[in-house]
């Protein structure tokens, strides 16, 4: 059977998985591997700068002839990155966290497709009134920055409703070939995967981080509105339970100033950077310090994942399973 979808044709992949642009690990070799395996891979692009921006798309072209995404956040200033990306060429912009409607006129007249992820049924709709060209609509399970507060079961419906005929790609807590077929029962044309990949390897993540990631159960991860907000305020998120939460939780949950070990340097990276406890940035490869204690983003899908393996043999696992899944459920009487 083919798992094609309707998305598939408009985003010129093969298969409906979309690799979540999951900030700081998720670089152009992930991307490319992603793209080239038949699915759509996005690159975290926030903060890289118009330089980083143009260096990350032509490590993708030299990888893949495929399409790509490029992810930005729009809590942040992301003028050069997107300049950068739209002048390179770069087919699909993923946008997240803010409002779309300054930027829509502006990617579709440089030839690319917008795709607003959104946490609700009323941002679904502002994304489709601005031209958006499709949802992606994020359940509460999801890691890293939640933007919602409602789950994937019954927030996937009903946007689907919202703004039908427009393509909605469903996620959080989706990391199997199961997962991806219970959301296109729901209507969903694709699911956007980010804890899977943190287990690939091309993905851009510190080993202590990704041995976490392998090691964790489905209760190992928790939400809060404001546990690592250095660099982000105001951005509820999920992650693994490491020694910082620990410390915050022991202490009484503490807002900003009062946490403990807050200010403390917790890692290094090049050019002599620094990161501190309770700082929202990802640990990526070339960090070194005390990983555990940083943010250890994770959705609620990390129980499923529990080998490192290349991101093509990922995507054709999880196209696998879900053709299995789908093909089952034909024996199924009413």
């Amino acid at each position: 059977m083919s798992l094609r979808t309707p998305i598939c044709d408009l985003l010129e992949i093969d298969v409906p998985i979309i690799q979540a642009g999951m900030g700081g690990v998720a670089g152009p070799e992930l991307a490319a591997a992603v793209s080239a395996a038949g699915g759509l891979g996005v690159i975290g692009m926030t903060g890289r700068g118009a330089e980083g921006a143009r260096g990350c798309i032509e490590k993708v072209r030299l990888r893949t002839s495929r399409p790509f995404a490029v992810n930005l956040i729009l809590d942040y200033d992301i003028e050069e990155e997107l300049e950068a990306s739209l002048a390179a060429g770069a087919p699909l912009i993923s946008l997240f966290w803010g409002d779309p409607a300054p930027y829509a006129a502006r990617i579709h007249d440089a030839g690319a497709r917008l795709m607003m992820s959104v946490g609700s049924v009323d941002a679904a709709k502002q994304a489709a009134d601005i031209g958006a060209d499709v949802i992606v609509a994020q359940g509460w399970e999801a890691g890293g920055h939640v933007h919602g507060s409602v789950a994937c079961l019954p927030l996937i419906p009903q946007v689907v409703d919202a703004v039908a005929p427009l393509p909605v790609v469903a996620s959080g807590g989706i990391a199997d070939g199961r997962g991806l077929a219970a959301v296109m029962a729901l209507g969903a044309q694709a699911a956007w995967i980010g804890t899977r990949f943190l287990a690939a390897e091309e993905t851009d993540i510190h080993p202590h981080y990704q041995s976490r990631v392998l090691a964790a159960g489905p209760g190992d991860t928790v939400y809060s509105p404001d546990l690592y907000d250095v660099g982000w305020p105001n951005a509820p998120h999920r992650v693994l339970r490491n020694s910082t939460f620990e410390a915050w939780e022991a202490a009484g949950r503490p807002p900003a100033g009062k946490r403990p070990g807050e200010g403390e340097t917790v890692a290094r990276g090049g050019e002599g950077a620094e990161f501190v406890r309770y700082q929202a940035v990802s640990a990526h490869s070339g960090l070194e310090g005390d990983i555990e204690a940083m943010a250890l983003w994770a959705g609620q899908g990390v129980g499923l994942v529990r080998r490192r393996q290349p991101a093509a043999e990922i995507v054709a696992e999880i196209v696998a399973e879900a053709e299995a899944v789908i093909k089952g459920l034909g024996g199924l009487r009413a």
